[in-house]
């Protein structure tokens, strides 16, 4: 008699479903939730496999087979121009979250733009965030967390994905700022200097930003941010 598979853990359902190129050309690859639970893992929140491991309560092993597994289905997708769908598997949801994910109840979290204790100043080019958990007034918990490569639209994903409540940051364009808004996120934009000292000056309502600071990208100068409008405001 065949040994049952162990259901593995995985934290969250995909926000897409399935991916299709243009025009697609042969059968439909199927990527299992815990496929896809590997991929988001390793390659988006850049865990180890032996971290991997941890959270989905499986063997290393087991998650190699599964990595190589899910690598070789999206290969195919983008090779081949195939339709990539996300379904079934043998798994279990769990709404334990990624260590770096996790907050409590009561905690408001910032994040900030940011590059050597600075806050970086071209939103859709920052390769990482720093974190602040805020609770009862006071800073208890700071992270800097790498944005993988990610740029402009999916970075609002991938914050709405870390349970950011407020982002600081300088210039910042408008596709973005539509993506936070429709994510909850509050914007801080127009701030520059240290980042910890925004933070800071945020949690004692003391904090000034430019509400019109934007990335103007056009003539396809990207990352050329400007500071428009004449006034700044004091954050309450």
């Amino acid at each position: 008699m065949a040994r049952p598979v162990r259901k593995r853990i995985i934290a969250q359902y995909p926000d897409n479903w399935s991916l299709s190129p243009e025009e697609v050309s042969g059968k439909d690859v199927v990527l299992t939730l815990e496929e896809y639970e590997t991929v988001r893992l390793i390659d988006y929140l850049s865990l180890t496999q032996a971290e991997c491991a941890e959270k989905m309560d499986i063997a290393r092993t087991t998650v190699t087979a599964i990595y190589e597994s899910a690598r070789k289905k999206i290969s195919l997708a983008l090779i081949e121009g195939r339709r990539l769908l996300i379904s079934g598997g043998s798994y279990t949801f769990s709404d334990r979250k990624d260590d770096h994910i996790r907050k409590g109840k009561n905690t408001m979290r910032i994040a900030v733009t940011y590059e050597n204790g600075e806050v970086f100043q071209h939103f859709g080019h920052t390769e990482q965030f720093k974190l602040y958990d805020i609770e009862n007034g006071e800073i208890v918990k700071e992270e800097v967390v790498s944005t993988n490569g990610q740029g402009h639209g999916a970075l609002a994903t991938f914050l709405d994905a870390c349970q950011v409540d407020a982002l600081v940051c300088g210039g910042i364009g408008m596709g973005a700022r539509y993506a936070l808004e429709e994510a909850g996120i509050y914007l801080y934009p127009g701030v520059s200097g240290s980042a910890d000292e925004a933070v800071k000056a945020l949690v004692r309502g003391e904090l000034y930003y430019d509400p019109d600071a934007h990335c103007d990208h056009h003539d396809h100068h990207e990352g050329d941010c400007e500071h428009h409008g004449d006034h700044e405001r004091h954050c309450h």
